[in-house]
């Protein structure tokens, strides 16, 4: 297929004669008078390897289907906006949606059959292949105007839902009907919210701190640390390498759907980095700094960005290199072994077998029902004494497991997944103090900035790939608040005046101006069927929210009102969905939290380097302040006047490192003193103290 993305790669040898999303297809297709077979996936995809052993590399459905049909297959990650679309439609034609998708559809890209994972033969109450390909073949041939006539309702439903939600005027009592669905939600013994399959959403913890800041309710802190906690312990995060598997497929967190994706790594950073700064959690802080680790190593690419995932199979079955049996561990850890095979839960009650695991392997997930303070209890033994055995023991066991052969790694490197890795590395490095992490989101940005723009400066979507694939909105969103929270570690005028560059781009390209808010796709793209507006949050937060969110602070530190207003209007522009379902829509409540306030501009004049300087940022750094923006104004640096006018007059007093707290660019008096900025802000609500 000559194609770079690795899922389309693995299928470039399937009997299928698979082909590219393009208009190459869909002319093949007119000209031979076949409907379209549209396969979307991706590469770390459990039940898309699945679908492709069994149907895809058999000769006999690979016939069926290319003397049926013109066969598209798309790589979800490299193509979201062609996912989009038809994941829109099979939810309206079934109720529901997932990976693999299948869409069959006329030459004219008109839908008339959705669903999802479809097995060989008929099975689990679904159609086969080998049932539904001559089915299809036969309606086309003697039904096909009923198939035309559906495909076409299916565009004129689908055009009817692309312009979004019904505006309204955002209020208050929206951030506390989303803390009441998410208390109704949560599981109070396990931690995280609702049943099985449980995902981890950090987006939801974002909000439920700041919701706790602006009200003092300590259920809401409560919330976030019982989850973060559950899930630190659990055999969602990888207790050996670091890093978060996807979801767990149980209540307890125990049992995870293998794969690692880069944003949820990200995501994960910044929840666990907040949740450091409001709690003091040394736990917290150390599940940041392996998590890194996770990505640093695994997922990044040498002088270039972060790598999309690593797949959830190795040796031909999900999970293998993950799991451990007691043989296994008595090898690697001799006497230790009984004692750490129940502190990792192979043996006893606790869970985690994964069925069908295999046997060398035991088919058990390592994981802690209980914490490293509890077990020192139980075991009589100093807390740090129990830790330093417990660290020994992961660090032979790890030793062990690298002998194993390795999940596959997607090497895709994906614009928008790559700004929430620069904006959580920058996080993490303001909350633990940690300059590696900012030197390695200096590094990605650089990347981001130079490699993965066109000819005429605009962002891309992709890196791999012999013509790029235009930029999304969340790409320009992601890579927005990547740059804010970087320029908040270095202070890079360059990183500021490109957010704000690319801010106004991204208002310009994207922006619905009849009823507000952002398409998925610029103006200018090729979009497929229906341009459409996303403002739920899903496993990562809606490009519209993220949106909202960025612009209003890029409005606030740059005088800016216009990118103020566009912030705003989107989430007017969401506001019929967020009242009607607020705790799906915690990211765009985030930017309403900043919003209405109070939220600052903390300018800090001095020397850059300068001790007096490093220390009153150091204070800010190291409080929560979720609605705080730091500046730092250094009159040896003339170029930050112009990405943000209303600095000009901010000076150091008396050579000494001088703080200006700003509400809505309205400055109280400077002061060289740390406590006295710092109560600045506590008093107006901007700082809580930690519990």
């Amino acid at each position: 297929m000559g194609e770079k993305s690795p899922y389309l790669q693995e299928h470039a040898t399937n009997p299928v004669d698979w082909w590219p999303w393009g208009e190459a297809a869909f002319r093949k297709a007119k000209a031979e008078d076949k409907p379209v077979f549209l396969s979307i996936g991706y590469s770390s995809c459990h039940w898309c390897h699945v679908m492709r052993e069994e149907s895809f590399e058999d000769p006999k459905v690979a016939r069926l289907m290319n003397e049926t049909f013109v066969n598209i297959k798309v790589d979800r990650e490299e193509r979201p906006d062609v996912d989009m679309v038809y994941m829109s439609v099979c939810q309206m034609m079934t109720g529901s949606g997932g990976w693999p998708l299948t869409i069959l559809m006329t030459p004219d890209k008109k839908p008339f059959l959705a669903a999802t994972y479809v097995p060989k033969d008929n099975a689990f109450g679904r159609m086969g292949m080998l049932q539904l390909v001559p089915r299809v073949r036969q309606l086309w041939a003697k039904e096909r105007q009923e198939l035309l006539a559906y495909g076409d309702q299916m565009v004129e439903t689908l055009l009817s839902s692309a312009s979004g939600s019904v505006p309204g005027d955002p209020t208050p009592e929206s951030l506390k009907l989303a803390f009441g669905e998410l208390s109704e939600r949560f599981d109070r013994e396990e931690g995280g919210f609702g049943d099985a399959p449980k995902f981890p959403l950090p987006h939801n913890h974002l909000f439920l701190l700041r919701y706790w800041k602006d009200t003092g309710d300590a259920r809401a802190l409560r919330m976030v640390v019982k989850s973060l906690e559950a899930m630190r312990l659990g055999g969602i995060f990888d207790q050996l390498g670091g890093g978060f598997h996807r979801y767990s497929t149980d209540r307890r967190w125990v049992v995870p759907h293998f794969e690692k994706m880069l944003y949820d790594q990200a995501m994960l950073v910044m929840a666990y980095s907040e949740a450091f700064q409001a709690t003091g959690s040394r736990e917290f802080a150390e599940v940041v700094d392996r998590t890194v680790g996770y990505m640093s190593r695994r997922l990044r690419e040498e002088g270039g960005g972060f790598c999309s995932s690593e797949d959830a199979d190795s040796e031909g079955h999900e999970g293998t290199f993950y799991l451990w049996g007691p043989e296994e561990l008595r090898r690697c850890l001799g006497a230790d072994a009984d004692l750490f095979s129940r502190v990792f839960c192979i043996t006893g009650d606790e869970g985690g077998a994964v069925a069908g695991g295999p046997e060398s392997a035991g088919g058990m997930v390592l994981h802690l029902r209980r914490s490293e303070e509890e077990w020192a209890a139980e075991l009589g033994v100093p807390k740090e004494e129990f830790i330093g055995r417990l660290e020994a023991a992961k660090s032979k066991l790890y030793a062990a497991r690298e002998l194993r052969e390795r999940p596959k790694r997607d090497e895709k490197i994906l614009a928008d997944w790559n700004g929430l890795a620069v904006a959580a590395l920058a996080k993490a490095s303001r909350a633990l103090g940690r300059k590696d992490f900012e030197r390695e989101a200096e590094e990605v940005a650089s990347f981001l900035m130079k490699e993965m723009t066109d000819s005429e400066g605009r962002l891309v979507h992709t890196w791999r790939g012999e013509k790029p694939v235009a930029a999304t909105l969340d790409d320009y969103a992601f890579v927005i608040w990547g740059l804010l929270e970087l320029y908040q570690c270095d202070f890079r005028t360059e990183h500021l005046g490109r957010a704000i560059s690319m801010g106004k781009e991204m208002a310009a390209r994207f922006s619905d101006g009849t009823s507000g808010g952002f398409y998925f796709t610029a103006e200018d793209a090729d979009a497929p069927l229906a341009r459409q507006k996303a403002y739920y949050d899903g496993a990562v937060p809606s490009g519209n929210s993220v949106a909202a969110y960025v612009l209003l602070r890029l409005g606030r530190v740059s005088g800016d009102g216009v990118m103020d207003r566009s912030g705003y209007d989107a989430i007017r522009a969401a506001w019929g969905d967020v009242i009607s379902a607020p705790s799906g829509h915690t990211m765009l409540l985030c930017a309403l939290d900043y919003r209405l306030g109070p939220s600052h501009e903390v300018v800090v004049a001095g020397r850059k380097g300068g001790s007096d300087t490093l220390r009153m940022l150091r204070a800010l750094d190291e409080a929560y302040l979720p609605n705080v923006v730091v500046l730092l104004r250094d009159a040896d640096d003339t170029s930050l006047m112009a990405a943000a006018p209303f600095l000009a007059s901010m000076e150091a007093r008396m050579g000494e490192a001088t703080a200006y707290v700003c509400e809505d660019l309205a400055c109280q008096q400077p002061t060289t003193e740390i406590g006295k900025m710092m109560s600045m802000l506590e008093s107006r609500g901007s700082v809580t103290a930690k519990e």
